[in-house]
C-alpha cells in the first residue's frame, strides 16, 4: 500500500464519519424527511461517499465515531453542517438539541459552553447565514 493510498483512505474514513454524524441528527426522530434525504445526497455527492457506503452508514450511522478535525475552521464547517441538518426539520424541541450538543463536544467544543454554541449555531443557520459568517459568529462568541 502506497503512501498515497493510506491519506485517502484516512480522508474517506474522516468523511463517512462526519456523514454518520449528520445522519445520526436526522435519525434521532426516528426517520429521514424528504428535505433530509435531499440533504443528505447532496452532502454525500460532496463528501465523495458512494451509493454503497452511503447505504452502510444510514444501516450502521451509530458505529462511526465523531472525529473532529484538528482544524478549528474545519470543526466550524461541520458545526454548521450539523446545524443545517437541525434546522432542516424546524427543530424546535429539547431532544435534538442536546444530540447537537453532544455533536459540538464530540467536535471539540467545551462541555461548559456547548449549550451555548448548539442555541448560537441554530440562530444563524436560521438566519441563513452562509459558512463564512457562521464561522466568524462562532468565533466571535469564543473570543
Amino acid at each position: 500500500m502506497s503512501f498515497s493510498d493510506l491519506f485517502d483512505s484516512g480522508f474517506k474514513q474522516r468523511n463517512e464519519d462526519h456523514f454518520a454524524a449528520i445522519v445520526r441528527v436526522a435519525m434521532s426522530d426516528g426517520f429521514i424527511s424528504d428535505v433530509e434525504k435531499t440533504f443528505l445526497d447532496r452532502l454525500a455527492r460532496n463528501l465523495d461517499i458512494n451509493e454503497n457506503d452511503y447505504a452502510l452508514i444510514l444501516k450502521d450511522y451509530k458505529t462511526h465515531p465523531i472525529n473532529p478535525p484538528s482544524d478549528y475552521d474545519r470543526r466550524l464547517e461541520r458545526l454548521y453542517d450539523l446545524a443545517r441538518m437541525v434546522w432542516v426539520d424546524h427543530i424546535n424541541h429539547d431532544e435534538k438539541m442536546v444530540i447537537l450538543e453532544r455533536l459540538c463536544v464530540g467536535l471539540g467544543f467545551k462541555s461548559s459552553n456547548a449549550k451555548y454554541v448548539a442555541d448560537k449555531a441554530i440562530d444563524l443557520v436560521k438566519q441563513g447565514v452562509d459558512v463564512d459568517t457562521f464561522s466568524e459568529e462562532i468565533k466571535t462568541m469564543n473570543r
